[in-house]
Parts: C-alpha cells; structure tokens; sequence
C-alpha cells in the first residue's frame, strides 16, 4: 500500500496551501481521493500521476468547492466510477457510500465512516490503521463547522479508533492521530466555554460576540469566525444555555437564558460534551 500526495494550486483562506488530492494504490490498482476544484494543470497532475495503472474509483469526502468538482470528468478520463456520500454543486456520484459502506481497491477494501459536523454529507475513509480525514480534521489548524454537536460525536468516534496516521484535506500528514484528535476535542469545548462567557457577560448580538472571543484575531477573519460562533450559538440555544434564533447577519440576537436563573443556580451544566 502506497499513498501519494497532489497537491491542487488553490491556496487560500480556507484551504491553506491547497486541496491534498491522494492516490492511494494497493497492489497497483488506485483510487483518487479528493481531486478538488476543476483547473487543468491539476487535473493533468493527477493523470500523469496514474499513469498507466488500473483506477478502481474517484471518492469525495464532501462536496465542497474545493474537493468535488473534479471528479466527475476526471473519473470519465481515467474511465472509473465516483463515490461520495450524495450528489452536490458540481458533483453527481455514480455510487453512494454510506457508513461502513466500501470500495474495493487491489485486495483491500477503503471505509467510509460517516463524520458530519464540518458538512452534513462528510466522509472519513478508513484503511486499516490510516485515515483520509478530508476537512473533518486539517493539518495545523481547526476547521469551519457548520454543526458542532455532530462535529464534536463524530471526533469522539475516531478517538475511539486505533489510527496510526492521517491523511487531511488541508496541510501536512498527522503521525500522532490521538494526541491531535483530543486537540480538536478540547479546542471546541473551550471555544464553547468563551462563546457562552461573552453571552453571559452582556454581548447581544452575533458580531458583539465574535468581537470579545477573537479580540485577538485579524479583523479580516472575523467574517469566517462568524460562521463559527453561529455553529456554536446553534449548539448552545438547542442545549438551552443561550437563546439564538439561528439568523445568519452580523447583528442577529443573542442572549442568556434567562429561565436558567444567574449562574450557577442551574447545577451543573448540561450537554458540557457530545
């Protein structure tokens, strides 16, 4: 078993140095994970990478911008099937993979598991020890979540795995899975204690509270950040800790829950872990 790393020529904000497109070959048989956006010169990097070996299939993990796109035509090229949780912008799967569900490469068999948080329709993919994380989890950073309850679940399924190294979406390989997966366990949970502290302490509004949790943020960042609180202010409303009508604008309300009395009248907080 042989992973190779491609890396797509879509720096940014959101995908730091680019989208990690994988071949993953067992016994010279490959499947493409992840070809990302459609933008030729990647697209022929991939091909040339192939080469002249046998490609079992194209598998998304999610069907965002700069994962999917790609794989219908290249999987048309490379003449093979695509595999991905659901159909999306810019992508059609030819099969759908649900939890547990697999694809078959050489004499081995890739997993899905089902990890929604980051987006509803997300796949990690299992092989063995290794895992193929997509944006679920990143090389030297955290990610957006849209659902943090499901993030925070599915982070405590992989815990429970025996990985030995990741494979993200975004940034370098991961050799030390547990210690960086309890990161992200602990990270969110502190970004929920803040978020629900700046509520507490009198921020009213969604930007108010984003303005008091990344004070120390560049101010550029803040409109990504918002999309952060706003998973976090979902989370906290259904746990009743705040009230949030889930209103997407900067200056959407907050505010405490006022039938959970002053702090501390309530014992001990409910819901505190997924």
């Amino acid at each position: 078993m042989r992973v190779e790393r491609i890396l797509a020529p879509n720096p940014g904000p959101f995908t730091g140095p680019g989208t990690n497109t994988y071949l993953l070959d067992v016994g010279g048989e490959v499947v493409v994970i992840d070809p990302g956006p459609v933008e030729s010169t990647h697209r022929r990097a991939i091909v040339e990478a192939v080469g002249d070996r046998r490609t079992a299939a194209v598998v998304v993990t999610h069907t965002h911008p700069d994962h999917a796109p790609l794989a219908n035509p290249l999987a048309r090229e490379l003449g093979c099937p695509t595999f991905g949780y659901g159909p999306g912008p810019d992508f059609d799967p030819d099969e759908l993979l649900t939890d547990g569900a697999v694809v078959a490469v050489g004499d081995a068999e890739l997993v899905a598991v089902h990890t929604p948080g980051h987006s509803e329709d997300h796949l990690c993919l299992r092989l063995g020890e290794i895992l193929f994380t997509g944006d679920h989890i990143m090389g030297g950073s955290s990610v957006m979540v849209d659902d943090v309850g499901a993030y925070l679940r599915s982070l405590q399924r992989l815990q429970e795995m025996e990985l030995s190294r990741l494979y993200p979406g975004h940034g370098p390989e991961i050799d030390r899975p547990r210690e960086v997966i309890s990161w992200y366990l602990a990270h969110r949970r502190q970004r929920e204690e803040e978020i629900l502290a700046a509520v507490t302490s009198g921020a009213r509004t969604v930007g108010q509270v984003v303005e008091v949790v990344y004070a120390d943020v560049d101010r550029s960042l803040w409109p990504l950040a918002a999309r952060s609180v706003r998973a976090h202010l979902r989370k906290l409303a259904a746990d009743g800790e705040i009230r949030y009508g889930g209103e997407e604008g900067w200056e959407a309300p907050v505010a405490p829950n006022e039938a959970r009395g002053p702090a501390g009248d309530s014992g001990p907080r409910a819901n505190r872990g997924p």
